[in-house]
């Protein structure tokens, strides 16, 4: 065993044997199924503290040579599968950490040297009859042990961990990207000793214009998870299980930690944020351990048009409609307020609804998050509208019309100078962030609901358990708010909602701009 080749499994043993360790092993049987096929090109992207280097582990401890590892998957659902005995610890497995590459190489230029060289030093010491030290060029190497050895597994499975940290690292360095890309393209492509080739990254594949550099692989993302979906984080069955065994919350721990929608039934929790809160019993935000504030600070602050409309949606627990499709993969190459948006959907930091195409803050937990990032001078009147939310939202309950006016006058003045305040979509920013205390007792606000005839501007459902009612807001620019009711009743709104059997507030706002004051009406139906 060596340090690439065959490595062996002690990382993954060290895994199984943890206080906390949910097993995602089924995941090989799939891994089996691409074997040798044109489908064998792999490419995972998923945030930081989502358990991709565990993964790498367990398939380089399931397929490394060298070792024995049946006892270690013996009481795992791999072992159940019927191609489980088949492949285990059968191949020749090469895997590389670009991380610690990175850190040993004398240049990033070299980087791709570096790893040839190493990398061919060990397959010398194991193949030393079949190649001379003489050769430098890690595929030629390859090549030549594959032709030469025999056997139905003669063929090399690649486990690449943090496989774009090059690109995060030396972000406007094209010219060692681009080295970097070759001689993965050089590596990979039609190359026939690659049984497997599994990478790891957060960022999927790098774009140049609308074409990938590695368009052999196949990509599994926060964007696009596909078959994957079940083994990007914990699936809520999984922390059921967990909050069990440890006797916590699970209503409270969904609440800071899932988020990560695939599907309606399909939800998925960060798995390192849970496994903290069993063990530490506190529930908070744990995501400051490997990133800060900062980071999304630079993001958010971008020069985009209608980016902070969308921030300010989202911090009201909205959804925003974005295209990540002209997404580059890369963090420098930014156009528009998408592209920021689809970064922060593979750092983690939003989540994608994939058939709305929407992003969205996915729990409490990134909330903190973002409330971290605009806790500065330039956000502050964001800061004093949430502030300010509570007593909006009490003002709505108690339908003091008066106050509610009040409180969005005292907002509009907050948030006048992120927003251009000149028609009905900034009107709509303000009234998700001035509802931002809704989000204790309603689920996310529903922005254009069809209902009736029409679509409902914006629509609160309180949560399950939750004694409050239904609010139903219809925002009118330059207009009247008793004509915003009147258009509620006209078009039928609230039969969207007749299966909700509790009361429903009709809100509605409307925006003078010539005194640039805010009027409210509400009524109560049963």
């Amino acid at each position: 065993m060596g340090l690439y080749l065959n490595p062996g499994n002690d990382a993954f043993y060290m895994a199984v044997n943890d206080d906390i360790y949910v097993d995602k092993s089924e995941m090989i049987s799939w891994a089996n199924g691409k074997l040798n096929k044109n489908s064998r090109y792999i490419c995972v992207s998923r945030p930081r503290r989502f358990g991709k280097s565990m993964t790498a582990e367990m398939l380089t401890a399931y397929y490394s040579r060298g070792c024995d590892s049946s006892e270690l998957f013996e009481k795992l659902k791999a072992a159940d599968s019927p191609s489980f005995k088949k492949h285990l610890n059968k191949y020749d497995v090469i895997h590389l950490n670009i991380q610690q590459f990175l850190r040993k190489a004398d240049s990033l230029c070299n980087l791709s040297k570096r790893i040839e060289r190493d990398v061919i030093a060990e397959l010398h010491e194991c193949y030393p009859d079949y190649i001379s030290p003489e050769q430098q060029s890690l595929p030629d190497v390859l090549s030549t042990i594959y032709f030469k050895k025999t056997g139905n597994e003669k063929g090399f499975i690649f486990i690449i961990d943090e496989w774009d940290c090059l690109f995060r690292i030396a972000r406007n360095d094209t010219v060692s990207q681009k080295n970097y890309l070759d001689f993965l393209r050089d590596l990979f492509k039609d190359r026939t000793y690659v049984t497997l080739a599994y990478m790891t990254g957060i960022l999927p594949i790098k774009k140049y214009g609308t074409h990938s550099a590695l368009n052999i692989f196949d990509e599994y993302s926060m964007v696009n998870p596909g078959e994957l979906a079940p083994y990007t984080g914990f699936t809520e069955e999984e922390v059921k299980t967990l909050c069990e065994q440890f006797q916590m919350n699970f209503h409270e721990v969904k609440k800071w930690y899932d988020g990560y929608h695939f599907s309606e039934c399909l939800h998925i929790y960060n798995p390192k944020s849970v496994v903290d809160v069993m063990l530490k019993k506190e529930f908070g935000s744990y995501w400051t351990e490997t990133e800060t504030y900062e980071a999304l600070k630079i993001y958010i602050e971008m020069d985009y048009d209608g980016l902070k409309d969308a921030i300010i949606i989202m911090l009201g627990n909205g959804t925003y409609p974005f295209n990540p499709r002209k997404f580059q993969n890369d963090m420098t190459t930014f156009k528009t307020k998408d592209d920021v948006l689809t970064l922060l959907v593979h750092l983690g930091y939003l989540a994608y609804d994939k058939e709305k195409q929407e992003a969205f803050i996915p729990n409490q937990e990134i909330a903190a998050e973002f409330l971290n990032a605009v806790d500065e001078p330039a956000w502050d009147c964001v800061i004093q509208a949430i502030s300010r939310s509570k007593k909006l939202l009490d003002a709505t309950l108690a339908l003091d019309q008066a106050a509610v006016a009040d409180e969005m006058n005292a907002i509009h003045t907050d948030t006048t100078s992120l927003l251009k305040y000149n028609d009905e979509n900034s009107l709509t920013c303000s009234v998700f962030i001035a509802y931002y205390s809704a989000k204790l007792y309603y689920l996310p606000p529903i922005r254009e609901m069809p209902t009736g005839a029409g679509f409902a501007d914006v629509v609160y459902l309180p949560r399950k358990n939750i004694d409050k009612p239904a609010l139903l807001i219809e925002l009118k620019w330059d207009k009247s708010a008793t004509g915003a009711i009147e258009q509620i009743k006209k078009k039928q709104y609230t039969q969207w909602i007749e299966n909700y059997t509790g009361e429903i507030l009709l809100v509605g706002i409307n925006y003078d701009k010539l005194s640039k004051h805010h009027e409210c009406v509400i009524e109560k139906l049963k």
